[in-house]
């Protein structure tokens, strides 16, 4: 039998719940919360990327940064960057996972061969295509040039270029992810739905627009959101295309711009503020975006 001591110093289970759960919240907390408050807090500092030595100058580094044109020009960069590719995964990937989920010989295996660039590593990716736009024995100036499109080789890697080439490469990279989500959507959709909308006379592009988009938005909800955070935030695709070549401000996104700022000028207070304020634009941007959402889903 239990001893009066031990049911006196028995725990509720809530509290030993919290307890099993609290090295695991500790953890977690330490990994995230401490580095952004962190962050936060050298950004109100003049301070050396490597040495110990900083100066409290309050808001000085955002004043800076606001006054900055190049700041203003990888944000600019950055949205446009982001936009377009966005745009392109979503159009391409609903396209593409539309195709996939009709039933046609081989749809398995061209369903992983999809999947190919989202598996691939970036570093190679970029490695490739760099090869292919290649102006000089480039697969696809060769094939241009030989359809006779163009007269002389383009410069995908020039100043002209370099921003579609990015986009190219981004799209071409992240486009499966947009394609796995919708696909799993798209067969879960019953079929009576479609075959309701043929007995009212839908045709292929009434029944795309009236059944299929309606299932789909709530999955497109959560591509657009994440798709959003990680190309405005992306560094290693932008980063990698810029080496070897003369055009990288013309790609100089902001998070690129950070890490310059902060590892090249070892400013790391003004990188600080510059990561504290590309976390508060993505903030405020999911925060109107579930807003948007939710009024949508009230009307």
């Amino acid at each position: 039998m239990p001893s009066a001591n031990s049911e006196l110093f028995r725990l509720p289970e809530a509290a030993v719940g919290i307890l099993l759960i609290l090295p695991a919240i500790l953890l977690l907390l330490s990994l995230t919360l401490y580095p952004v408050l962190y962050g936060v807090w050298i950004s109100f500092f003049n301070k050396h990327s490597f040495f110990p030595q900083q100066t409290f100058i309050g808001f000085d580094n955002y004043i800076s940064l606001l006054r900055d044109p190049e700041f203003w020009a990888s944000v600019w960069r950055g949205t446009v960057y982001a936009l377009s590719t966005i745009a392109l995964q979503i159009i391409l990937g609903v396209a593409a996972a539309l195709l996939l989920n009709e039933v046609f010989p081989g749809r398995n295996i061209l369903r992983g061969i999809v999947i190919f660039p989202y598996v691939v590593p970036t570093v190679v990716a970029v490695i490739i295509w760099k090869w292919l736009l290649n102006s000089q024995f480039g697969l696809v100036n060769y094939l241009i040039e030989k359809a006779g499109l163009v007269d002389q080789p383009i410069s995908f890697m020039g100043k002209d270029w370099i921003m579609v080439s990015l986009i190219i490469v981004s799209v071409w990279q992240f486009f499966p992810f947009v394609v796995i989500g919708v696909l799993a959507r798209l067969q879960t959709i019953p079929d009576e739905l479609y075959d309701a909308a043929k007995v009212d006379g839908g045709n292929a592009w009434q029944r795309f627009v009236y059944v299929t988009l309606p299932q789909l938005k709530s999955v497109l909800f959560v591509i657009v959101l994440l798709r959003s955070i990680w190309m405005f935030t992306k560094f290693d695709t932008p980063w990698l295309m810029i080496q070897g070549g003369g055009a990288e401000t013309y790609i100089r996104t902001l998070p690129i711009y950070t890490y310059m700022r902060t590892f090249a000028y070892y400013e790391a207070g003004l990188g600080s503020a510059m990561a504290v304020v590309m976390f508060l634009a993505l903030a405020g941007a999911a925060v109107l975006y579930f807003r948007i959402w939710r009024r949508e889903e009230n009307l």
